[in-house]
Formats: C-alpha cells, sequence, structure tokens
C-alpha cells in the first residue's frame, strides 16, 4: 500500500493535513468522510531517500505501547507520557515521530489523528484501536491489547520464517556445492578423460556438458537467476500477478496448508482484538481485510464483510469463501449466538496458533532428511558419474 498526503475540512470549516497508508486515492476518501472530513486534496506522498535512516521494529512498538499502557493506567496526562518516552527513545527514527506525536497532541489533535500521519509506524490497525480507546475512556486496556496481538502476530511471522529459512539455506548450499564442482574439479577429470580416446558413459558426458556450461555461461546462469527474482518481484507488484501467486502459495502441496492456518490465526486473532476493543464490526473487517497478507484472503474477508452489510450472519459467507475450514466457520457461528465473539475468535487464534506450531515442526521434521537426501543424491551422482569411465578401463585392461 502506498502512503498518501491529503488535505481537508471539517464541518466548521477547519482546515486538517495528514498522511494515510491505503490501497488508492478512494480509500483515503472514504476513511476521510468516515471521519466527517471533506478532502479537498488527495496525493501520493513521494518517497524519500532512506538509505541511512533506521527503521522502527516491531518490538520497539511493542515496548512503547506496554510503557505508555502502564503511564496512562497511572493517571499520567498524555503529553507528559509522550514526552518521557519520546525522550527516553534510542532509536533515532522513533524519537523523531513520538516528538511529532507530542506536538500535533499539545495543538489540539486526538492521539489516534496524531498517529495517522505516521502510518509507516502505526498502522491502520494501531490507529483504529487507539481511537475506539480513546472513545470508549479504556486506551490503557486497549494499548496492552496491542502489545499483546503485536507479540503474538510477531511470533507467528518468526515461525513462517523459520520453516522457510532452513531449505532456502540448503538449497543455497547445494548450489554452491555444485557449482565448485563443476567450475573446479570437474574440468581436472575432463582433461583426464581426453588421453583416454574413447567414448564417455552417458551420465559422465552429461556431467562434463554440464561443467562447461557452468565455465562458459556462469554469467547467464546468474543472470538468469537474478532476473528471475527481479520478474518474480514485478509481478507480484501488479494486481492480477498477486492474485495468480498468492492463490498458487495457497494451493502448495507443503506450504499451502501451513499459510492458510497463518492466515486464519491472523485473521482471527486481528478480529478479535478490534471487537473486544469496541471498533465496529463492519470497520474491523475492512482493516483486518488490509492487514491478511494474501489477496485470496482479502477478497474473502470483504466478501463476509458485503454479505453482512445485507443483513446475513457473519458465519455463512464465511463458509462460501472455501479459504476457511469447517471448525472455524461453526465456532463463529456460536460466537454470533452466544454474543462473545470477541472471545470465540481469540480462543480459534490460540488453537491455530498451536496448529502453526506444529506444522512448522513436523515441516522441519520432514525437510531435513528430504534435503539431505537430495543434496547427497546431487553430489553422489557427480562423484559417481566421474568414476564411471575409470571403472570401465580397469574392466577392460
Amino acid at each position: 500500500m502506498a502512503v498518501f498526503v491529503w488535505e481537508g475540512r471539517l464541518v466548521d470549516g477547519t482546515v486538517k493535513k495528514g498522511e494515510i497508508e491505503a490501497a488508492d486515492k478512494a480509500v483515503v476518501g472514504m476513511i476521510l468522510k468516515r471521519q466527517r472530513i471533506v478532502p479537498t486534496k488527495i496525493k501520493a506522498k513521494p518517497k524519500e531517500l532512506t538509505l541511512f535512516t533506521r527503521g522502527v521494529k516491531t518490538k520497539e512498538i511493542v515496548i512503547f505501547t506496554r510503557q505508555f499502557a502502564t503511564m496512562i493506567s497511572a493517571g499520567l496526562p498524555l503529553v507528559q507520557c509522550l514526552d518521557i518516552l519520546s525522550t527516553q527513545q534510542p532509536n533515532p527514527s522513533f524519537k523523531k515521530v513520538l516528538s511529532q506525536v507530542k506536538q500535533d497532541v499539545e495543538s489540539g489533535s486526538t492521539f489516534a489523528d496524531a498517529l495517522r500521519k505516521h502510518p509507516k509506524v502505526f498502522d491502520s490497525l494501531y490507529v483504529n484501536l487507539v481511537a475506539a480507546g480513546e472513545v470508549g475512556g479504556v486506551l490503557d486496556t486497549v494499548l496492552n491489547r496491542l502489545a499483546v496481538y503485536m507479540e503474538k502476530n510477531e511470533n507467528l511471522k518468526n515461525k513462517i520464517k523459520s520453516a522457510m529459512t532452513y531449505p532456502i539455506i540448503v538449497l543455497c548450499v547445494a548450489f554452491g556445492v555444485v557449482a565448485v564442482l563443476m567450475i573446479f574439479v570437474i574440468p581436472t577429470f575432463s582433461d583426464m578423460f581426453k588421453q583416454f580416446g574413447s567414448a564417455l558413459p552417458a551420465p559422465t558426458q552429461l556431467v562434463v556438458n554440464l561443467s562447461n556450461l557452468f565455465r562458459h555461461f556462469w554469467w547467464a546462469i546468474f543472470g538468469a537467476i537474478v532476473g528471475f527474482v527481479i520478474a518474480f518481484k514485478w509481478v507480484r507488484t501488479q494486481k492480477k500477478g498477486r492474485y495468480m501467486t498468492d492463490k498458487l502459495f495457497l494451493r502448495l502441496p507443503i506450504f499451502g496448508p501451513l499459510l492458510r492456518k497463518v492466515a486464519v490465526a491472523k485473521f482471527t486473532r486481528t478480529l478479535g482484538t478490534m471487537i473486544s476493543s469496541g471498533v465496529p464490526i463492519m470497520d474491523g473487517l475492512e482493516i483486518t481485510s488490509r492487514t491478511a497478507g494474501n489477496v485470496i484472503v482479502e477478497e474473502a474477508i470483504l466478501a463476509v464483510r458485503a454479505s453482512i452489510s445485507e443483513g446475513k450472519s457473519m458465519s455463512e459467507p464465511l463458509e462460501q469463501t472455501g479459504i476457511f475450514p469447517g471448525m472455524v466457520v461453526q465456532m463463529i457461528s456460536v460466537g454470533e449466538a452466544t454474543g462473545a465473539m470477541d472471545q470465540m475468535l481469540g480462543k480459534i487464534a490460540d488453537f491455530y496458533d498451536e496448529e502453526v506450531d506444529a506444522a512448522v515442526e513436523a515441516l522441519t521434521s520432514a525437510l531435513e532428511p528430504m534435503l539431505m537426501v537430495f543434496l547427497g543424491g546431487i553430489i553422489g551422482f557427480v562423484v559417481v558419474a566421474m568414476y564411471l569411465p575409470i571403472f570401465q578401463m580397469a574392466q577392460n585392461v
């Protein structure tokens, strides 16, 4: 999503300015109208050169949120809390943001509006939950919920990274070993085989041909790999390409079920946190769809939102999407009937967090021997191929 700079007027004619992170200008206009602001100017914010600027980590935002909640619950004024936390903040980028938030609050802005001007640090979920906490007078409670949510969401991301990192490292090592063999070791054998004067066995000839390809066209192979990565990233920036790749990810035989479980856990955790904090379910679904991380899941959530706006229950359209398992649909249906939707969503999220843990552990356990066999098979094939002519010559002698 892009960052847009906007300018608009309130009902009393007051001019307001700010920044919003959204998919396009239409979404920005919709958000402003919901805040009773008539937009007069909306334009994309030009990208800044941030080569040497340190970003703000999720852990730093979590620490800030917890400290802020403790100070608010202790009765300290909002501006004083921001002043203390910005002063002791070690990250220069985050310190600058907090100082600007403090200045905006001192100028009369609400805390949520001040945060909304920094979408790269505080996303729409964070801002809307803070706004709900301000309106309901339970800002400290909402901030604590936010901190818990962010910690669990970050743990979920780390689990996926750990599941993906191991096979990528093994494949890179396999490619490096094969490249070394092809470029430095095989040519020595190849020169020796030429002295035999006889035709090489098919496996040996194949390895020699691959070695020549690596030696003389290494730049083309490297360029093809880099080109594929760049092309894949470009495809992901296109709407149709993003849809196709996200759909493919969910259908992968090993990683697909894991990604589906992650999507369910993230959806239920996010929506449950928002509902329990007082955010209306329609707004909650809209924000949750933007934080889904997968276009297919995002469209499913928006379809649910459209069905609810027509007076239907939440469980019925969820079942029709085909994304969410039957157990999730049934539990949400029970939550709707009992009026304990937020608690039910929290239980589903906890259950699927454990499912993700089990899936990642099983995936790692299964991939480790498979990748070792794959790596050993490649090296073994090369070694056997190189010794076949020697065995053949020994038999002839």
